[in-house]
Formats: C-alpha cells, structure tokens, sequence
C-alpha cells in the first residue's frame, strides 16, 4: 500500500492557528521565507546568503537550504524577516510566540534584544509590546547548537548519527506567530475534569469580569459570567475516550474584549484493580488496555517537523484505523495540533520527556540491565549527569513541558526518564510532576533501572529479545516497547549499506506473519495475566532504524491496514474482557 506522500509546502507552511485549545482570531502567522545565513559566534552578520522556509530547519529538504548544510559548535543561525504591524496588531499587548527552536535562542526586534530561550523542545512566548511599532518592523532570531556539547534537552540527536541515534538538526522547528490583545487579557487557563461528578473547572488567569459559554457541537449548553478567576459547572457530558472522542468547545470571554476559543473532554486515568485482585490501569474509573505504538515523530524530509498539519493527521488517522488506542510519543515534543488530532481522533498519548546529559555508555545503560544489574540513580557519574548545570536545565525543562500540554484531553501518563538516558533522581522527579499534575499516570523509568518508586507508578517493561512475560508485581505491568520488527523495503530506505532491528525478515508475508504470530500466540494470553498496556515498536522507520510499519518517506506501509487492525481487534477485544 502506498501512502500519500507528497504534501504541498505553501507560501506559509503551517497556517493554522497553532493552539487549538488556546486560540484567539487576532493573530498573525510569521511562517514561511526569512532571509537565513550562518556566522562564527562572535562576528557581525555582513549578508544574509539564503532564504529558509521556517518552520523547517535547515537540515531537511522542506527547508530549501542547500543540501549538505551542517552547523559547527563554534558557529550560530542567523534569520531576519520583516512583519508589518497594523491597528490589529497593536490594541494593547503584543506578544511573539515561537513553537520551539533548537536548542539556545536570542530574540531581537527591532534591533532590541526582547528575549532568550534555552531547550530545543518547548514552546516559548516574548512580550513585544514596548518595541512593536505601526508599519514596518525587524524581527531577527540567532540561535546556536551545541548537541551533545549541550546537557539539556537534545532527544536522539547526535553528531554522530548511527543506530537508534539521528542526523541532528538546529535553528526554528515549529511556527512562529505573533497575536495582539487589550491589556487585561486571558494569560493562561487551567482545566480540570471530574468524572464522578461530571464537573468541569477552569482556572483563567486574567482579572474582572468573564463569561464562559460551553457548546455540545453548534448548541449552546452553559452560559455563565464570573467574576475572578474560577469558574466550575456541572453537566451531563459524555466521557471521552478511544471509542468516544467527545469534545466539549467552550468560549472565554472579558469584559476588556479578549476573547479565547477552547475546549475539553471529560475524563480520567487512573490505576486500581480487577475483581480478581490484579493491579490495573483504568479509564475512567474501569480497568482499561492500552493497546499502543511507539512514535518518534521523524521525517525524511523534515526531520522532527512534518511536512504540513494535513501530514500529522493523516499518519494518526492511519493508526486509528489500524486500530490502536494510545500511542506513545518517544523522546519528542509535537507541535499544539499534533495533539489536538489525537484529542478529535481518540488517540490516548503517553508523553516523554526529551532527555539530556552527558554520554551515553551502553555498558551502564543498556547491556547490565539486560543481564539483570539495575543501578541507583542518584550516582550521578553512572548516568551521566555530573553536570548539575544540565541537570537544572531537565527539570526547567520539565516544568515548560507539563505547563504548555497540561490541558490536552488525550495524555494519559507522563514518562519521566528512558531506558537510563540522562536518569537522575527519578523518585524527586516524579513527585515534581504528581505535584504539578496528579491526574495523569506516570511511567517514572520506562523500561530499565527500576527504582521502585512509590505503589502509584507502574512496572515498565521493554522486551525485544527474550519472551515475552508478565512477572508478579503489586504494580501495573506495562510492556512499554516490545516488537521492532524490521523489513528492508528497497528504493525506500535511508541508508542501502546500513540497518538496524530486533528481528529481520526479507519478505511483507513473512513480516506480517510474524506479527501475527506475535500479537495472537505470545501477547493476548499476557493480557489476562495481569498485562496492562503495550506498546510496539513503532510507527515508521527512522533513518537507519528499519523497524517501522511504514518506511521512512512514508511512501510504503509495510504491514497492511486492514492486517494490523484484524490483530488490534482480537487484543482490543480481549482487553475490553478484563473487569
């Protein structure tokens, strides 16, 4: 089967709003040509050599930047573009927002330095209001990337790109948009939801008066002014869900004239136990299966960006109809509309945080834990983590991470640490993000050196090369990355010399009879033996990584639809048995 591959990159990529649960009508998108160069650190900017298409980074082909190009340690981007202002953009706050920029970034406009950001990850905001002017202004982003040289957040990119570590890429990677409001203006909102009581709360920080108007579809079915700034209201909303994605859109409007479109859905993830006694993951308030994929979310031609919004929805709608329920998000952060797909789809998201630190060695992170010796993880040496510089720079960016997707129906768990990368002080770490949120689950080491922490986390499995098994634990058990099965699909390939997987086949009917053999023989009968939620590994295949369902261009899908979601069903179904 082939994929719709060829995706049109227009004037200005990205057009949409890109906080659909935070959307305003006044904005203005800033994607699209920039004049771009690059510099050693130090030296004065004398021309500008390219045009970049942002939101792409220079790296990839979506970019337009000359094939080849690479950024040194000792060198920074360079772009300019000019934004025109009018009344629209000047009624009384100005702000600038970037999507995420990679990995240190400075802000000029108008030649003033208006703000800085550390994290190739996050989404970030800088108050332009005293330099924002009517007619013409200059807005100039130099950013530099140290990768590995850097402790903070870098995910799997590396200088020296092999395996399950990729080509590194730097600079603007998500959209930049500029939006403009009165004075007294909706900052923030916080939602909450509880099942029991079918109640909703919203936190909205903004002063005076408000009023809050909730829609099922296009009928109005709450309508409450307010007067600081909580606001809570029952109903008797539907649960959202994998097999009910229902979304609730709401308005929030001030008395000053900001106004702010939104929405929620109803739910709850939790843990408890079966009538048997067996420790469970639940769903709003029932034993629930997660049946999942792991998703890194790289393009051939784009790297962490994909080619358009169109392209994030056809991929998850893809994996809706193979039938999974969750899908866990490796090692990256999404752009706001990524999840918000998920949210309309009913897609559930487990949520890694991007790791950092210094090198890794395989013999301390890998190799003794698949032999059996789990480490302590407050030996900072061990992991990597000396440094207590990169160290502060995770937890900071911790924090960016559960404030920008804290309201996002579809995350169920957050996974703090994997597979030992950049691990530190994970029981600290955990508390930090049940104290910010405790309404999730939280996957507190995903996969290797266990730390036991606490009896709300879970057992977190990964198991490629031994069988498959649930062992006996008071906790969830998780098979948070099991398969990887690879199949080489020639002329659709990032390397012909180079490959990596678990487990190779040469044929589709041998690999798709292996799934089989898999998903039926060796993970249903797990599901009644205390299984909780499973994650294969993974949606496409990634430079040399070959262990995708679709291959790295997307062009292939190598184990048919209508194949993988005949084994999702029989696993769905068996996981809907559990009570």
């Amino acid at each position: 089967m082939l994929l719709k591959t060829k995706y049109e990159i227009g004037p200005i990529p990205y057009s949409e709003y890109p906080r659909p649960q935070f959307r305003r009508e006044n904005w203005l998108c800033l994607n699209g040509d920039w004049a771009f160069t690059k510099i050693k650190q130090g030296e004065e900017t004398k021309e500008f050599t390219e045009t970049i298409k942002v939101p792409f980074s220079p790296e990839t082909l979506n970019s337009g930047v000359k094939e080849g190009f690479a950024l040194a340690f000792d060198e920074k981007l360079v772009y300019e573009r000019e934004v025109e202002l009018g009344e629209a953009e000047l009624r009384g706050v100005t702000l600038l927002h970037f999507g995420a920029v990679d990995q240190e970034c400075d802000v000029f406009f108008n030649g003033k330095l208006v703000g800085a950001h550390r994290g190739g990850y996050t989404p970030f905001t800088v108050d332009i209001t005293s330099e924002a002017k009517f007619g013409k202004n200059l807005l100039r982003v130099e950013c530099v990337d140290y990768i590995e040289k850097f402790e903070g957040a870098r995910g799997k990119q590396s200088s020296n790109p092999k395996e399950i570590w990729y080509t590194p890429q730097s600079g603007i990677w998500q959209t930049v948009w500029l939006e403009s409001m009165p004075e007294n203006y909706v900052k923030d909102l916080r939602i909450y939801t509880d099942v029991d009581e079918r109640r909703v709360t919203v936190l909205s920080d903004c002063e005076g008066a408000q009023t809050i108007r909730v829609y099922d579809g296009e009928k109005l079915i709450i309508e409450e002014n307010f007067d600081g700034k909580t606001i809570s209201f029952t109903h008797d909303f539907e649960l959202w869900s994998p097999e009910n994605p229902k979304l609730y859109d709401f308005t929030l409007e001030t008395e000053s004239g900001d106004k702010v479109y939104s929405y929620f859905g109803v739910r709850s993830f939790g843990m408890g136990k079966d009538k048997s006694g067996t420790a469970r993951l639940l769903l709003n308030g029932k034993p629930y299966f997660y049946n999942g994929i792991l998703d890194q979310g790289y393009w051939s031609d784009g790297l962490l960006t994909p080619p358009s919004d169109q392209a994030m929805l056809d991929e998850l709608t893809m994996l809706k109809e193979m039938g999974f329920t969750m899908v866990r998000k490796h090692i990256k952060i999404e752009p706001m509309r990524w999840y918000y797909h998920c949210d309309r789809l009913g897609l559930v998201v487990w949520q890694d945080f991007v790791n950092g630190g210094g090198a890794y060695k395989f013999t301390h992170v890998a190799a003794f834990p698949f032999l059996g010796f789990h480490h302590k993880d407050d030996d900072y040496k061990y992991f990597a983590r000396e440094n207590e510089g990169g160290r502060v720079e995770f937890l900071h960016s911790v924090d960016e991470t559960l404030q920008a997707l804290k309201n996002c129906t579809c995350i169920g768990c957050w996974v703090p640490f994997n597979e030992g990368w950049g691990q530190f002080d994970s029981e600290m770490v955990t508390k930090k993000v049940l104290e910010f949120d405790n309404s999730r689950i939280v996957d507190s080491v995903s996969g290797w050196h266990d730390q036991g922490v606490g009896k709300t986390l879970l057992k977190s499995l990964h198991t490629y090369y031994t069988p498959l098994k649930v062992p006996k634990n008071t906790r969830p058990v998780v098979l948070s990355e099991f398969g990887g099965y690879s199949l080489k699909t020639h002329g659709h390939v990032f390397s012909a010399e180079k490959e990596f997987g678990y487990k190779v086949f040469k044929t589709q009917d041998s690999f798709v009879s292996a799934m089989e053999k898999l998903y039926l023989k060796k993970l249903k009968p797990l599901i009644q033996k205390g299984l909780c939620a499973c994650v294969y590994t993974q949606v496409s295949d990634v430079e040399e990584e070959i262990n995708g369902l679709v291959t790295f261009d997307r062009k292939v899908v190598k184990m048919p639809v209508k194949a993988m979601r005949a084994l999702n069903d029989v696993i769905n179904a068996c996981g809907r048995e559990i009570e």
